[in-house]
């Protein structure tokens, strides 16, 4: 079988891969989460022209020059208006958000005033017409599209919808992944470990990836090396309603690797298995009916680069997302070899230097080195049979965080 290359490995696996169904949630549920459906406001807001500022509402034509004297006749709090009118020389004491009075057209503010007593005021400052007073529908109006389908829910966002009287919002589904690590060999963190032992570390890295994109991870433990135990546990992810299936390990060539037969016996149809990469050419990839099954390498690195080249796109698309990886360009920091026929993934420390940055390849690339993953920032891109390339020269590099590292030299 050829291998696939990765370009065509990620269009076949988000194919098809639309938006999942949409839920109606609380708005205190529903940060982060994608719209499935415009917002539209139900309501205008202000509702009324309101007052801007704590002052006095006045009428235009007896502000216009300064001092003068006013009659306070009431107050206006807000959420309760002034029920009478403002005539010629009168004032009602107002405070932000409450309704302009009948025959005001202007709001004095209180710094702009001197307390007389006996119910009068002093204008010391001139104050045009219309200043300080918020418009009818200056936010919004009734039937405006305020927020569009497929907006992230961000703490603005959740605030204007309930300002528009929503109390729920439609989103995205968060797809589900049910994480299936298999193994003789392995045991939980905590265990106590034989001699030929060792802990299952990949789920924890890939669930926090699905996490990362909105999706919510299913751990269904550790399935031994056997076939009757890993369709027990696929069977569990089907019955539990798994967008997505993603087994660790298992999917190389071997007599201990059965996923493959594992999933094409409960009636996956294969997509692709193996990919022109490195680490991860054991991807693998399939659809059991709706749901979509990726077999990742049970190697820690090639397990978490995979996850980050190919199953945070296709989370990402479930889930309405728009999601790109971020290449950037970058020096070389040290020489690189050719490459042969498969895109490589080298871990790097990305720093900055003098404005630019600069990849630095790790000397080793074992894809079991979790530590030296963690250490990484970046991911330089060798393409199939790049040449060798000296230190210095230009390359593309994947960033796995957002920050680079800023050179002490």
């Amino acid at each position: 079988m050829a291998l696939v290359p990765v370009a065509e490995a990620l269009d076949r696996l988000l194919e098809g891969a639309a938006p999942l169904a949409g839920e109606g949630v609380p708005l205190f549920e529903a940060v982060d989460r994608v719209l499935a459906e415009p917002v539209v406001a139900l309501r205008t807001q202000p509702p009324f022209n309101a007052s801007a500022m704590d002052g006095y509402a006045a009428r235009a034509a007896d502000v216009a020059s300064a001092p003068l004297r006013l009659s306070v006749i009431g107050m206006a709090p807000a959420g309760r208006g002034f029920s009478g009118a403002v005539g010629k020389a009168q004032a009602v004491r107002i405070f932000t958000g409450a309704p302009l009075p009948e025959g005001a057209d202007t709001i004095v503010i209180q710094e702009n005033v001197r307390d007389l007593g006996n119910g009068d005021i002093e204008v010391i400052e001139p104050t045009a017409k219309g200043r300080n007073i918020r418009r009818i529908g200056l936010d919004f109006s009734t039937g405006d599209v305020l927020l569009e389908k497929g907006r992230v829910l961000d703490p603005a966002a959740l605030s204007l919808a309930a300002s528009a009287n929503h109390p729920r919002v439609n989103v995205v589904k968060r797809p589900l992944v049910a994480i299936i690590a298999t193994g003789d060999e392995l045991l939980p963190p905590g265990s106590d470990l034989g001699p030929d032992q060792i802990i299952s570390s990949n789920a924890y890295g890939v669930a926090a990836t699905a996490q990362s994109v909105g999706a919510r991870a299913l751990d269904l433990g550790i399935a031994a090396d056997r076939k009757e135990a890993i369709a027990e546990l696929v069977q569990k992810a089907v019955a539990a309603g798994a967008d997505v299936i993603v087994t660790l390990g298992g999917a190389s060539v071997g007599d201990h690797d059965l996923i493959h037969d594992v999933l094409t016996g409960e009636g996956m149809t294969l997509g692709f298995w193996k990919i022109a990469m490195r680490p991860g050419k054991p991807l693998m990839f399939g659809r059991l009916g709706d749901i979509r099954c990726v077999g990742l390498p049970g190697n820690p690195v090639a397990s978490l680069v995979c996850s980050q080249l190919f199953l945070k796109p296709l989370l990402a698309q479930l889930g309405g997302r728009d999601h790109r990886q971020d290449i950037r360009s970058a020096r070389l920091g040290a020489a690189m070899p050719a490459n042969d026929l498969r895109q490589d993934y080298v871990r790097a420390v990305v720093r900055e230097d003098n404005g630019a940055l600069v990849a630095t390849p790790f000397g080793i690339q074992d894809s079991s080195m979790l530590r030296m993953l963690a250490d990484a920032n970046g991911l330089i891109v060798r393409a199939p049979f790049a040449p060798a390339a000296a230190a210095g020269e230009i390359c593309s590099v994947l960033m796995l965080r957002q920050e680079s590292q800023t050179s002490s030299s």
